[in-house]
């Protein structure tokens, strides 16, 4: 009986300790890569900064005829491309886009696409209130099973930046806002952001909301295999919620114009403190 015991254990045991440390190491991997997990990229069109801006209806509404619309910096550089970094090292397996907007705002949505996003969602409203723009997002991904959704710090149009901490709240999910480098294992979330006079270090569990800025990741160019690609992947348009906004623009101010260059002879600092006092008021 001993003797086909051993030969039991000298046969099989090797096949069964390499399946146990195939087994573990299943177990070790699931533990820093968390399978299946879906981003959605909250995405905006936003004017080109060399754009013409002017006003209308006694300065109560934007006048948009002939502004170029781009995709907003914060949301493309640096909220989409780490989405797809993450997608592309394994830990992600979905990379989803949603903006708020009307139909002209579809060629924006599609380079985001063509740039590696899966899928895009369109609300089909039309609105710069933050609190709308995030409750409609967040009636539309709730129950979507995103693990992680990433926004830009702001949009370079409105400069708010509070979209990305409404919509944690009112998808009741942890926030980080601001960060600079974004690193996920398995279902921890390390996040260095930007503070006065220095950085910090944050550690938060899936699901989170995290706004990004300068650093999380550098900037792509779409491929011609991805324009062409974006042409067929799937751009899904939704009605929107019930909801309203709970703010309202009064009216727009253009800033000052710039005044002339004043020339100080380098001899005469007496007239430059003055004027440096009376009209740039810094001393």
């Amino acid at each position: 009986m001993g003797i086909y015991f051993n030969l039991f254990l000298s046969t099989f045991a090797p096949v069964m300790e390499s399946r146990f440390s195939l087994l573990s190491n299943f177990i070790l991997s699931a533990k820093y890569f968390r399978l299946n997990m879906k981003i959605l990229v909250c995405i905006c069109p936003v004017p080109d900064t060399t754009s013409k801006i002017a006003f209308s209806d006694n300065n109560t509404k934007f006048n948009s005829l002939g502004v170029t619309y781009i995709l907003n910096p914060y949301d493309e550089w640096y909220a989409l491309v780490r989405a797809l970094e993450l997608k592309e090292t394994g830990i992600a397996t979905a990379v989803h886009l949603v903006t708020v907007g009307k139909a002209d705002a579809e060629p924006i949505i599609r380079k985001a696409l063509a740039l590696g996003g899966d899928e895009a969602v369109r609300i089909d409203a039309e609105s710069s209130e933050p609190y709308f723009v995030a409750a409609q997002i967040a009636e539309f991904a709730k129950g979507q099973g995103y693990d992680l959704v990433l926004c830009g710090k702001e949009s370079i149009d409105y400069n708010n930046g509070s979209i990305g901490a409404m919509l944690a709240e009112l998808m009741d999910m942890n926030y980080l806002g601001f960060a600079a480098k974004i690193d996920v294992a398995g279902n921890v979330v390390t996040v260095n952001r930007e503070i006065d006079g220095g950085e910090e270090t944050d550690t938060c569990t899936l699901p989170l909301v995290i706004s990004c800025q300068k650093g999380v990741a550098e900037a792509r160019i779409p491929n011609m295999r991805g324009i062409m690609a974006a042409r067929t992947r799937p751009l899904k348009v939704v009605p929107p919620a019930g909801i309203e906004p709970l703010t309202t623009i009064v009216s727009y101010e253009m800033p000052p114009a710039k005044s002339g260059v004043k020339m100080i002879d380098a001899d005469n600092m007496d007239e430059l403190v003055a004027l440096l006092h009376s009209e740039a008021k810094v001393i």
